[in-house]
Formats: structure tokens, sequence, C-alpha cells
């Protein structure tokens, strides 16, 4: 009886090595794919502060807080988010559910999910720009101004 356990658990384990693979090889793209979103929202932060460094400088002089400024350059970024949010989740879940209509014990797609990570692509999303958010806004107006 031992030995046809095992066989069953054998068998059982070799019908799921094949997802096994794929959802090893999902999560290395995912981690990469998530980096290099973050070095492309970088590079736009950057250019985004770069390119407003004039009305920054004028903001700050005008009495704007530093606050403020990283406020206006972020709520930039949160709206790509969200827009890009707001296409891809019908998507994924559209993919989610056909994929697991594969399996013999099927698992609704719950929309906490997509809520759990929307909320994490707007807080990795903040991370990023605000680096550069802040940077510029703490930049002392008088160069930028002078620069212009």
């Amino acid at each position: 009886m031992k030995r046809r356990q095992n066989s069953l658990d054998d068998l059982i384990r070799e019908m799921y090595d094949e997802e096994q693979k794929t959802a090893s090889l999902v999560r290395v793209a995912m981690g990469l794919a998530i980096f290099i979103s973050c070095m492309g929202l970088f590079g736009l932060s950057l250019f985004t502060a770069e390119r407003r460094a004039g009305e920054i400088g004028i903001r700050k002089v005008l009495g704007a807080t530093t606050g403020d400024i990283a406020l206006m350059l972020n709520r930039q970024f949160i709206r790509l988010v969200l827009l890009a949010l707001v296409i891809a989740s019908p998507v994924a879940w559209i993919l989610a559910h056909r994929w697991l209509q594969d399996f013999a014990y099927r698992v609704p797609v719950n929309v906490w999910v997509f809520v759990v990570a929307g909320l994490g692509a707007i807080g990795l999303a903040l991370v990023t720009v605000s680096y550069q958010s802040v940077r510029a806004a703490m930049a002392s107006p008088v160069k930028s101004l002078k620069a212009e």
C-alpha cells in the first residue's frame, strides 16, 4: 500500500512539474519587467524634473513648499500608473481566468488581487519618482532660473 501511495504522489508531482517551471519562469520575467519599468520611470522623472526646472524655481520663489512641488510632480506619474492599471487589469483578469479553466479544481480570480497589485504598483512608482521630485524641489531656485 505504501508503494502505491508513493507512485500516486509521483504521478501527481509530474503532472504539476510543468506548472512549477512556468511559475518560476514567470517570477523571473516579472522581476525583470518591474526592474526595467522602475528604471524607465526613474529616467522619465529625471527628464521631467529637468524640463520643468524653471517652473519649479518660479514656484519656489513664489512660496511653494517642497511638499507642494513634490506632490505636483508625483501626481503626473500616479495618473499614468492608474491609467495603466485600468488598461491592464481587465486583460490580466481574462488571461488568468482562461488559464485557470484548465485545472480540475478551479479558483475564482478575486478583485482584491488586482487592488493589492495596483496599490503595490502605485507605491513602487511613488518610491521611484519621489527621489527625483524631492531633489528637484530642494534645488536652489536661483540656479534653475539662472540657467533659463
